[in-house]
């Protein structure tokens, strides 16, 4: 087996020119390695050298980075992950997606630590990557197909020793928040689908047999039966034997379910819904993910279909309450063809719920998309992936919707810095209020993690102070370890002390001798050169805020749910203080 220069990784990326079909090896240093570890922390620090802040995110020279971990391929349970990292189209700040599979531990046996792709096709192209061997093949027989036709027709043509990441007719189109899918799974928010298409790349094959060493296999695999062990304890019990779809009830009963475009906190159809009244009215399977003890997926039959909906809270909340609609059926197709077409469905039931309600005041004429139409949902969804009607509009995002609106109509668009608000409303959940409001990639639950704060005794999650700051610091730290190490945040609740057990880890991946100390420096390393990024592609403060429809009005059916610009900016300014950034943001000194 080849000698690498460090335990757990290659120390090299693959830059992959598609304008010419050429690859080269780019060293990764140890000191680059060990101060942004891989995936999504890796992925900035490696866009940051392509000068990717400063292009247009839809440019040739833009780079798209898969971003492996030192992790990746060893026994750990749900390591088999990997990051897809770019300038989202949606928002053009930095997005990290992370998404997990084989293509993650094939990915990194072509003997690279990350494949970066920059350039355009001259033709709508296949990737295909066999550890050193790089080469272009045509995508005329598979563009326009969705993506389970086209990895399936993929497969048969390569050989099932293959994993393929693909893009479906939205990436295609350029859709803004397009995604990359991969055995069933997206890497979803931010677009980075459009991003793959705009360099005419239909899909990455990838096949190797290129292994890293571990500096301490005996004491890798010790850990992996204790880790996996710990992960079939409470902690993810309800992820076993619900998935992520259960918190629809609780957030119903909480008043913060976003219902009819952040209208109201509670749905009345939210029963129908339920992953309890689903599981017992139509078949229900469970899976993993690759190298996962958890199985946390749980897929549903719908219609006819071949294949089932692998369904999660944030599908139902998207299509189901945010879109007024209690039709489990339509709920779970529109799921089922989101995976097909490639969209991200927080950001499409967003932008389409958003539409619903300028219709209904009349500022959008498209009077035959209703709050509660199933119909003008699906509809809706059709015309975004082949940009006939309305679609092409919907297609930009909510965000830039509003602006081709006008009329105040910004107000009440769901997004933050561009990217649409997942299932928490902010007003009632304020520390995540505060975490959608500084997120580098906008409002997004999995960088920041701050709900697990409101869920606490430590603050009054309607009305919190200044001193939730420091606690949302502390989740959006450990979220960006996470992400960069790479493990799945399910994992999380397993864990008595993360940095130090995270520290412990690395150790026995890569022999180096780190502290839970480095590793909470290593996290903020992290967040700070995402911000670093997000400056450089133009960032101002003024974008750390939540739309004026969630800092004016109250909760409909929760008075005491409300927040106020002057305690979002108070809050603001703490987190940035706790930082060691101006309390406007801007960092001082290193950033670090």
């Amino acid at each position: 087996m080849p000698e690498y220069p460090i335990p757990g990784y290659h120390g090299r990326y693959l830059r992959v020119d598609v304008s010419s079909g050429r690859g080269e090896p780019v060293a990764l240093p140890e000191d680059t390695l060990r101060g942004y570890l891989g995936g999504g922390g890796l992925g900035v620090a490696i866009l940051l050298e392509e000068g990717t802040a400063t292009v247009d995110p839809l440019a040739p020279e833009a780079a798209l980075a898969f971003v492996f971990s030192p992790l990746v391929g060893s026994p750990l349970t749900t390591s088999a992950k990997f990051a897809v990292v770019s300038k989202s189209p949606l928002t053009h700040r930095i997005n990290d997606s992370m998404a997990s599979s084989g293509f993650a531990i094939s990915g990194k046996r072509t003997g690279h630590d990350a494949i970066v792709v920059v350039g355009r096709a001259h033709e709508p192209s296949i990737l295909v990557i066999e550890e050193n061997t790089i080469r272009l093949e045509s995508a005329g027989d598979i563009w326009g197909m969705p993506n389970q036709e086209a990895q399936s027709r993929l497969l048969d043509k390569l050989g099932n020793n293959f994993q393929v990441a693909t893009i479906g007719p939205a990436g295609e189109r350029l859709v803004r928040y397009a995604t990359i899918s991969h055995d069933g799974r997206h890497a979803g928010r931010g677009g980075n689908g459009a991003v793959l298409g705009s360099k005419n790349i239909k899909a990455i094959a990838v096949k190797g047999n290129q292994r890293c060493t571990w500096a301490d296999e005996a004491g890798l695999l010790a850990l992996a039966r204790d880790l996996s062990a710990r992960s079939f304890g409470p902690a993810t019990a309800k992820y076993r034997e619900l998935g992520t779809a259960s918190n629809l009830l609780l957030f119903n009963r909480l008043n913060v379910l976003p219902t009819r475009n952040f209208q109201r906190g509670s749905f009345a159809g939210a029963e129908l819904l339920s992953p309890e009244q689903l599981s017992a009215t139509r078949e229900r399977t469970r899976a993993s993910c690759a190298a996962c003890t958890i199985g946390c997926e749980h897929i549903y039959s719908v219609g006819g279909a071949q294949r089932g909906v692998r369904l999660e809270y944030e599908n139902l909340f998207a299509f189901g309450p945010l879109c007024g609609v209690d039709d489990p059926d339509i709920v779970l197709e529109t799921s089922r063809r989101c995976d097909e077409l490639g969209i991200d469905t927080i950001s499409a039931g967003g932008t389409i719920a958003f539409a619903m309600e300028c219709v209904e005041r009349g500022h959008l004429d498209a009077p035959w998309l209703r709050f509660g139409d199933g119909s003008a949902l699906l509809r809706a969804l059709e015309e975004i992936a082949s940009g006939t009607g309305l679609g092409e509009r919907l297609a930009q995002g909510s965000r830039r919707l509003a602006e081709q609106i006008g009329r105040g109509t910004i107000s009440f668009a769901p997004q933050v810095k561009g990217l649409e608000i997942p299932g928490y409303d902010p007003r009632g959940l304020q520390t995540m209020a505060l975490g959608f409001a500084v997120g580098s990639r906008g409002a997004d639950h999995n960088r920041s993690g701050a709900y697990e704060v409101d869920f606490t005794q430590e603050v009054d999650r309607r009305n919190v102070g200044p001193e939730a700051a420091r606690l949302a610091v502390e989740t959006e730290d450990k979220a960006a370890l996470m992400d960069s190490l790479i493990l799945c945040k399910f994992l999380r609740g397993v864990f008595d002390d993360f940095f130090a057990e995270s520290a412990a880890m690395l150790k026995l991946a890569t022999g180096w001798e780190t502290t839970a100390e480095e590793m909470c420096r290593t996290a903020q390393r992290i967040i700070a050169a995402k911000k670093r990024f997000n400056i450089l592609a133009g960032w101002t403060p003024a974008e750390d805020t939540l739309p004026e429809r969630m800092l004016h009005q109250p909760l409909a059916d929760d008075a005491k749910a409300r927040l106020s610009p002057a305690r979002l900016q108070a809050l603001v300014a703490a987190y940035n203080t706790a930082r060691g950034w101006s309390p406007e943001g801007w960092p001082q000194g290193n950033g670090e």
